[in-house]
């Protein structure tokens, strides 16, 4: 396993420098990976050891805000357990499947649904700090949306935050706030897992990822630092902002 990939000192720095950036604004609204992973690319990073490098210190900025958001009384995990598992046996999934496969297909869909979120977010009265009347039981949740989120999270990731967030709010009425919070342990268990996977192939430049990974850590505290203050009044134009921004890349990237 190649510790550097041979990149130049300046090149380590500004992937460290974007991926605090991801860190703040994923803590708010998701979307981080929209941030790091082209630019690990766009550094000649080959594509898998992009994947597994980006989903290393994804870990830590997840984790960061997590432990932010429980410490501060925003997140319970209770609820959460059978989602969890659902997660990481979908992101297991996932990750295995585009390891032997092309992610073609789903990157041209990407964008008409990141859209589709961003119009929701916009126009939906549900996307406040209130809670409101949830549409589908604890149980059935955790079950759809916990393995659709882990195994989106670990074919590609992309937007992975911010659709977590629009089914906690849309599916059990959390205001954006708790819906926020609560993205941030499915996104972990996705993430680990995937993680492992990848590491486990190889798939990895550990001197960048630690690098990476610390940025991470302080911009997820910040971010979440945000969230907690304000709620919906930054969380909903920041993810709404973000969304449309990663549709447009990845449309005309397409």
């Amino acid at each position: 396993m190649d510790l550097s990939g041979d990149l130049s000192l300046l090149t380590l720095l500004v992937l460290t420098a974007v991926a605090f950036a991801a860190g703040f604004i994923s803590a708010i609204a998701g979307g981080g990976g929209i941030i790091t992973l082209p630019a690990l690319l766009w550094a000649g990073v080959s594509p898998l050891d992009a994947l597994g490098t980006n989903k290393f210190q994804s870990v830590f900025g997840t984790a960061s805000s997590a432990l932010n958001y429980f410490q501060k009384g925003h997140l319970d995990f209770r609820p959460l357990g059978s989602a969890l598992v659902a997660a990481v046996c979908g992101s297991a999934l996932g990750t295995w499947t585009v390891t032997r496969l092309g992610g073609e297909q789903l990157q041209t869909l990407l964008p008409l649904l990141l859209i589709a979120i961003a119009v929701y977010f916009a126009c939906s009265p549900r996307i406040s700090d209130l809670d409101s009347q949830p549409r589908m039981s604890n149980g059935s949740f955790n079950l759809l949306v916990g393995s659709g989120v882990g195994f989106y999270g670990g074919f590609f990731g992309p937007g992975m935050g911010s659709m977590s967030a629009l089914a906690f709010s849309a599916l059990l009425g959390y205001n954006m706030r708790r819906a926020t919070a609560h993205t941030k342990p499915l996104v972990l268990a996705t993430n680990i897992t995937s993680m492992v996977i990848f590491m486990a192939g190889g798939h990895l430049l550990p001197w960048l990822a630690v690098s990476m990974s610390a940025a991470q850590f302080l911009g997820a505290r910040l971010g979440s630092n945000l969230v907690i203050a304000r709620g919906a009044v930054l969380i909903k134009p920041v993810l709404i902002l973000a969304t449309i921004a990663a549709a447009i890349k990845l449309l005309l990237e397409s």
